[in-house]
């Protein structure tokens, strides 16, 4: 059988297939809850199971797989004799530098990234760097979900949502909005804020003057202070 996937069945011990039949779960299956990317791998490349989502609005969570329970404690078993050996360990330790290295640099690439974007006067390079630190902090953690972790689009269109995702949140009143709950309000209101926000990006790209009560500077002032 190859992989198939369901979400939660209408009873306990019952799947929804996605032609949606429901089907009765082997008395001898457990779930296999997500967290251990190897097992879970092993156990669906062993035979039959079921992998259990549940969408949520725009998003879709795994539950797990259920397999047979057999087949599951079999391979956890081989699994934990190869993790007790000094070869998965060392293995471990190496994986965990490169992984490291790579997110060090994409950090680095990512920054740099949000600098172009900015391409501030001269007058305000100081203020980009901060700026640029501020979100690369924020956006780039490994398991964030944010967009700098996406692949889909490029990095400079990464960069550039990524800065406009934090001055909507660090810089507008976004976060206390009463927004009403109508189709596409919540979009209309983000793109509102958001040309609000290039048109303060483009006054530092120009050199102008700040103003005192600059939203951006004094969102960035706490984060100064305390690095």
């Amino acid at each position: 059988m190859t992989e198939s996937t369901a979400a939660p069945g209408p009873r306990p011990g019952t799947l929804t297939t996605a032609s949606g039949t429901v089907i009765t779960i082997p008395g001898d299956w457990v779930l296999l809850p997500p967290g251990d990317a190897a097992l879970t791998r092993r156990v669906k490349a062993a035979g039959e199971h079921w992998v259990v989502q549940e969408r949520k609005g725009r998003r879709t969570f795994s539950l797990g797989v259920w397999a047979a329970a057999h087949t599951i404690e079999t391979i956890r078993q081989q699994l934990d004799t190869e993790r007790s050996t000094p070869a998965f360990a060392k293995r471990k330790v190496a994986d965990a530098s490169r992984r490291q290295k790579t997110q060090l640099a994409y950090v680095e690439d990512f920054t740099q990234a949000i600098l172009n974007f900015l391409c501030f006067h001269p007058d305000h390079l100081e203020l980009a760097r901060q700026l640029a630190h501020a979100v690369a902090q924020h956006a780039t953690p490994v398991g964030s979900g944010t967009v700098a972790r996406t692949k889909q689009i490029p990095i400079e269109r990464r960069a550039e949502a990524a800065v406009i995702a934090w001055m909507r949140h660090q810089t507008t009143a976004y976060d206390s909005m009463h927004i009403p709950r109508i189709k596409g309000k919540r979009r209309e209101i983000r793109r509102i804020l958001a040309q609000k926000s290039k048109q303060l990006l483009a006054s530092y790209r120009s050199g102008t003057t700040p103003d005192p009560h600059c939203p951006l500077q004094s969102a960035l002032r706490p984060l100064t202070t305390d690095n």
